[in-house]
């Protein structure tokens, strides 16, 4: 191992918890998420000679974990959750109808932190990982729009609609 795969190894360690959360979001899977993340580190290290220092190592580590998951979900023969131009042009009018259409737990069978869990992972991959860099990772919507590959104004727009279907997703438990 060289000095900038040393170096970086370091460096990247202190983003572990933040990059194994996102693949836990992404799979759906503990196992899964583990190797995703394995995956994300070794390729990280095989690349530490394309990081430019300087620049933000953690979107540059997201970015990885997230084109990693969707190599893999290729070579599986899947498709992971992905935008449907028929959801897009039915927001905000279905926004309680997205996912499986099963009622989420209400505050009657449930708390608050399932609700939200359930909600998310209800959302289409694209708008479920936006909120989650947006709201939990802390991300500016250009280090967003950096990891997704997409405009500045997609991710805006993916957020702000992921939003609108959360609020429609957790209007019964504010009931």
């Amino acid at each position: 191992m060289d000095h900038a795969q040393s170096s970086l190894a370091v460096e990247a360690l202190k983003h572990l918890d933040a990059l194994y959360n996102l693949a836990r979001w992404l799979t759906h899977d503990p196992v899964e998420a583990e190797d995703l993340l394995q995956e994300t580190y070794l390729r990280a290290l095989r690349g530490a000679h394309l990081f430019q220092p300087g620049t933000n190592l953690r979107a540059w580590l997201f970015q990885i974990l997230r084109n990693t998951f969707f190599t893999q979900y290729k070579r599986k023969g899947r498709d992971p959750d992905v935008l449907d131009p028929e959801v897009l042009d039915a927001l905000p009018a279905a926004a309680g109808a997205i996912g499986s259409g099963e009622p989420l737990a209400g505050p009657r069978n449930g708390t608050a932190g399932l609700d939200l869990t359930a909600a998310l992972n209800r959302l289409p991959e694209d708008y479920r990982s936006v909120v989650l860099l947006a709201d939990l990772e802390d991300f500016s919507m250009v280090e967003i729009a950096r990891i997704m590959d997409c405009p500045v104004g997609t991710v805006k727009s993916r957020l702000f609609r992921a939003r609108v279907i959360l609020k429609g997703l957790l209007r019964d438990y504010r009931r």
